[in-house]
């Protein structure tokens, strides 16, 4: 049985959340608190994270921030904060998903079920993939191993940046436009904010790039997308 972990202060919330997980066949845990929910995401282990932003002792975007770099399982923020500001935050943090209440408790299980499976994909493949080493003017990516070195150095990456810059590196020369980026690599339609591919190629370029302001690797194609500059 798949495990959620709904970090909401307010009861009344979290308790339908978790109602309507435990109807739909998922344990469910609730935490009231941040720095308790923090605790409970770092200490067991969770398929998926709930996470509200405006918490008790410690806020959604630093706990977010502190799980992303130990794990790599989905985390969906639910929030009453809606200004895009606040999702692109929340994505550039590594967040999966960003929902604003009040929601559709059928939405939000859907959401919940379709990035679960994705997961699942991305671990399997993970299983029956190859040791796979990539080299392109001095980037060096290990497919199998999930690692990524720049100049020899390693540089630790989200598993949607991973999926994402990998994607570019094997598809060379061809310009995906957000919404494919955005199909492709997080796996539903309709489904999110295209958002969250701008804020992921940002954080790429960051990560990669000697001037993320005048790219070597990944370009902006202006009114069509972004590609891979192949050899």
């Amino acid at each position: 049985m798949k495990r959620v972990l709904i970090i909401e202060d307010e009861k009344s919330i979290a308790e339908l959340e978790r109602d309507y997980l435990e109807i739909n066949g998922y344990q469910a845990d609730i935490a009231l608190k941040g720095d308790e929910g923090l605790q409970l995401a770092l200490g067991k282990d969770y398929d998926l994270i709930l996470l509200d932003l405006m918490l008790p002792n410690i806020d959604g975007f630093t706990i977010c921030k502190k799980i992303r770099a130990v794990k790599d399982i989905p985390i969906m923020m639910v929030t009453a904060k809606k200004d895009d500001i606040d999702k692109v935050r929340g994505f550039g943090l590594g967040a999966d998903d960003y929902i604003v209440k009040p929601f559709s408790p059928n939405e939000l299980i859907a959401r919940i079920k379709a990035h679960l499976s994705r997961y699942e994909r991305l671990l399997t493949r993970q299983e029956l993939q190859p040791v796979n080493e990539i080299f392109i003017r001095g980037l060096q990516i290990n497919r199998s191993d999930r690692r990524v070195f720049v100049n020899n150095q390693e540089v630790n990456f989200t598993t949607k940046e991973f999926d994402l810059l990998v994607f570019l590196v094997m598809n060379p020369n061809q310009v995906f436009s957000k919404i494919q980026l955005f199909e492709k690599l997080w796996g539903y339609d309709s489904v999110g904010d295209i958002t969250t591919v701008t804020v992921h190629i940002r954080k790429i370029r960051e990560k990669i790039e000697r001037d993320p302001s005048n790219p070597d690797y990944i370009e902006t194609v202006w009114g069509a997308g972004y590609r891979f500059k192949g050899e």
